[in-house]
């Protein structure tokens, strides 16, 4: 019994230190002091994502960037075969350089038809030689445990708002969720930005 409780104690320390050692800087666009702030879920490997990644580049931080931060949170679906730990490897790419990070974001999002499992690793490699990247480090990033935790831990906020599908868009107490409309959108943008 004795033998069973400092295993049980040695386990959740570890747990918690893992947890700690997670602790993630926030991916953001736009104006990260700003006091209106917009909460993404996402999948890199989601269509509606895709989407909502271009109204984001053409419409709404064009618009909205300098007065507003674009918080994005990772939500793979577990329908997704690479998306975990393409979600990882954003982190670490985001780690690396934020200007990069969503430049990968991108780039993916750009590329999701075209890529597998199977071609994800070589892909990531292939990004990390052409935005001189360590092409180790983004190839350990696919599997590295404090990585994974950051991402679970956007996933286990998800679940507990009871998000099911993506993206998800929460601004000023309201939600936007799958197919995102920009003029209802940006009417809440302006509204949070008025008061």
């Amino acid at each position: 019994m004795k033998k069973y409780r400092v295993k049980r104690t040695l386990t959740l320390l570890l747990a918690a230190l893992a947890s700690a050692s997670a602790a993630s800087i926030d991916v953001v666009e736009g104006n990260p002091a700003a006091s209106v702030k917009v909460t993404i879920y996402g999948d890199l490997q989601c269509s509606y994502c895709q989407t909502l990644r271009t109204m984001l580049d053409e419409k709404l931080l064009p618009r909205y960037g300098k007065q507003v931060a674009f918080v994005h949170r990772d939500l793979p679906l577990g329908r997704h075969d690479w998306a975990h730990p393409a979600a990882m490897v954003a982190r670490w790419v985001y780690e690396q350089s934020p200007r990069l990070g969503i430049v990968f974001q991108r780039e993916l999002l750009d590329e999701q038809e075209h890529i597998t499992p199977a071609t994800l690793k070589p892909w990531v490699i292939e990004f990390a030689g052409r935005n001189k990247l360590s092409e180790q480090g983004i190839v350990v990033a696919m599997t590295d445990p404090r990585l994974s935790i950051m991402v679970d831990q956007d996933i286990q906020m998800a679940t507990a708002r009871g998000i099911k599908k993506i993206p998800a868009v929460y601004v000023a107490g309201q939600s936007f969720v799958e197919t995102i409309v920009y003029d209802d959108l940006a009417r809440v943008l302006d509204q949070a930005l008025a008061r």
